[in-house]
């Protein structure tokens, strides 16, 4: 990654992030240990040798083009357990993210195995529609556990290298200045000497809570000579006892309980927010503000816009009366360049410029994840216009954007894609693409039968029923919510456990109802195009694709190589498109797996394997993730402990 030197319109403004990260304390020196009860077979050791081969050579970009159930999860492990750096695992939605983060974690349980998402359960933009006179305020829902969890991140980033973080693409939104956020830790020592109110000072500035009667996450309490806190991304909590000035003991206690956990020589505390910054740079932020309100309330006069110019005058002097007082203000964000202290026009802060510059970065199911990269920027730029144009907010709001794909371009060091189906982008830009096509228990790709579409209905329930007798589970789709919903109504009524998954249901319902089809609650999962990228779900033998011979984006070839790939982990895997002729894309998706076939098959006559389907244990995601946070302290182990009392 290349060193970013942000211009400062104050030249003690701060440091650039890697200075910042020589001059701190050095990380604990810890090696990634990857724990697994199997060999990589079939493709993947060649594929890790000659990835690994291009890291070391410098090679910026390469692609793994795994078919389903490859391994390409365990195969990316063992690539991190040979070059031994900061690694960034990118996914494009929640889910998978979730899976692999659960994934890693237990082949790295030693490490710190990260999951960094969107911290919203419910996220309404703030927007104007102009045609209607509409204004929509921001509306939001923070969920507690994964905003510890992004906390955790950054706090592990800073502590140690053997760090493995999965994110969505919330990773390149803002995060706020990574330079303010090092230099606000609070660093305490048994023995030194301390003055506790200007801790407690320092604690609040860390936008830490005082609260003496709940000491609860990101909240302290003072009892006499004892500061207790609970830091904002662990679930232990830190009791500090002093003598006078002097720090005499410092103890990890559980919270619930007061039981004391371990004696500590010193501690570091993290500040409870990414978006801290220090009483000068606000006050700078605050001039700032003034200045760009002054000449763009004359630009909107100028050009006649009064309303406009009476409105933003009305709501930012309120947000600098707010920010004056409080230090905060609603949609704060709003006003990040000034607060960060960046030019105009510059790239925000994200979780990248938290690594350090030698740091690795897969993108999984990339001919996914990269066209949410580009789409992210353009559809934010595109309501913010609207909003500064109608007078809603500064220009500078503009600046509280994700990266472009060009900014993120510019901040990669090393990185591998990873898909079944590589995308155009990836195969021009990389220097090498390695195939792996055979699956460690021997499994070929699922085979593939067309039928008409009338009857369909009848048809597929039939072939559900056969499934279910074998203990065997199905998945279909459909192209539309609406159909999703009524053919689950429809199965319902005849008997079948199913339930139906699009956008609508919740990122941890989701989850929740994957598990429970594995587990057997289920048999049948009707739905979109939540049922097709690295979902691993072993017991699925049948997968049913309705309307296969609809041309666009849900039936692709792209989307229906990774569609039938989710077949691809039972021997018995077979895949029905219903349709009333062969398109372009049904012919590619065919030939592709045919290919695919051939070679395995052949792979598996040479060297004598039977195929056997993929033995997998259910594991509750949610709470592999919830693990992920809590693992690295022993407040964890004592609760588990509890719970067998």
């Amino acid at each position: 990654m290349a060193t970013y030197a942000r211009g400062k319109k104050w030249a003690d403004a701060g440091k650039d992030i890697q200075e910042v990260w020589n001059s701190r304390t050095p990380p604990e020196d810890r090696k990634f240990e990857l724990v697994a009860d199997f060999q990589m077979t079939g493709d993947q050791p060649a594929a890790v040798a000659r990835l690994v081969e291009g890291l070391e050579n410098g090679v910026t970009r390469q692609t793994m083009l795994g078919v389903t159930g490859s391994g390409k999860t365990f195969t990316m492990a063992n690539i991190v357990q040979q070059v031994q750096r900061p690694t960034l695992v990118m996914a494009h939605n929640k889910t998978l993210a979730a899976q692999l983060a659960s994934e890693f974690k237990e082949f790295f349980p030693h490490n710190a195995v990260e999951y960094f998402v969107s911290y919203y359960d419910y996220y309404q933009p703030e927007a104007y529609v102009p045609q209607s006179d509409t204004y929509i305020e921001k509306d939001s829902s923070v969920n507690e556990e994964l905003d510890k969890l992004r906390l955790s991140t950054t706090t592990s980033l800073l502590t140690r290298r053997d760090v493995l973080i999965v994110a969505s693409v919330s990773c390149i939104y803002g995060l706020g200045d990574p330079n303010d956020y090092f230099k606000l830790v609070a660093k305490i020592k048994v023995g030194e000497t301390r003055n506790r109110s200007q801790l407690v000072r320092q604690l609040v500035d860390m936008q830490y809570e005082r609260n003496d009667m709940d000491l609860a996450r990101a909240k302290f309490r003072i009892r006499g000579d004892t500061l207790e806190l609970v830091p904002a991304y662990e679930e232990a909590a830190v009791r500090i006892q002093f003598f006078g000035d002097e720090v005499e003991r410092i103890v990890q206690v559980d919270p619930l309980t007061g039981e004391v956990l371990a004696d500590l020589a010193e501690v570091s505390i993290y500040p409870a927010n990414h978006f801290v910054t220090s009483k000068e740079k606000m006050e700078l932020a605050v001039v700032g503000i003034r200045e760009e309100l002054e000449w763009r309330l004359k630009e909107l006069k100028d050009a006649g816009k009064i309303l406009e110019a009476a409105r933003l005058e009305s709501r930012t002097h309120y947000d600098l009366e707010m920010l004056e007082e409080t230090g905060f203000c609603s949609g704060v964000e709003n006003y990040s360049r000034h607060l960060s202290q960046r030019p105009p026009g510059s790239a925000p802060w994200t979780l990248l410029d938290y690594f350090p510059d030698d740091y690795l970065m897969f993108v999984d199911e990339s001919h996914m994840t990269l066209p949410q990269v580009r789409g992210m920027y353009r559809g934010d730029i595109s309501r913010k216009t609207t909003l500064v144009d109608f007078g809603f907010r500064l220009p500078s709001a503009l600046d509280n954007r994700p990266l472009n794909f060009e900014e993120y371009e510019e901040h990669i060091n090393q990185v591998v894609y990873v898909s079944a189906t590589p995308g155009p982008y990836e195969l021009q830009h990389s220097s090498a693409v390695v195939e792996q096509v055979i699956r460690p228990t021997g499994l070929l790709d699922p085979t593939l039968e067309v039928k008409p579409t009338e009857g369909q209905i009848d048809d597929l329930l039939q072939q559900i029923k056969e499934r279910v007798e074998r203990a065997e589970r199905i998945l279909v789709t459909t192209l539309t919510k609406r159909m999703a919903e009524e053919l689950a109504d429809y199965l319902s009524e005849m008997g079948i456990r199913n339930t139906y998954l699009h956008s609508d249901i919740q990122t941890l319902d989701r989850i929740e109802i994957l598990r429970d089809l594995r587990m057997g609650v289920y048999d049948v999962i009707v739905g979109i195009n939540l049922l097709r990228e690295g979902l691993d779900l072993p017991e699925v033998s049948l997968v049913a694709i309705l309307d296969a011979d609809k041309e666009g984006y849900l039936r692709s070839a792209t989307s229906m190589v990774q569609t039938i790939g989710r077949a691809a982990r039972h021997s018995n895997g077979h895949v029905i498109m219903y349709a009333d002729r062969i398109t372009d894309s049904m012919r590619q998706a065919i030939d592709e797996t045919d290919r695919r076939r051939t070679i395995q098959a052949a792979h598996n006559k040479q060297h004598g394997i039977e195929p056997k389907s993929i033995q997998k244990e259910v594991h509750d995601i949610t709470e592999g993730i919830k693990a992920i946070a809590e693992s690295r302290t022993r407040y964890d182990v004592a609760r588990k402990e509890l719970s067998r009392t």
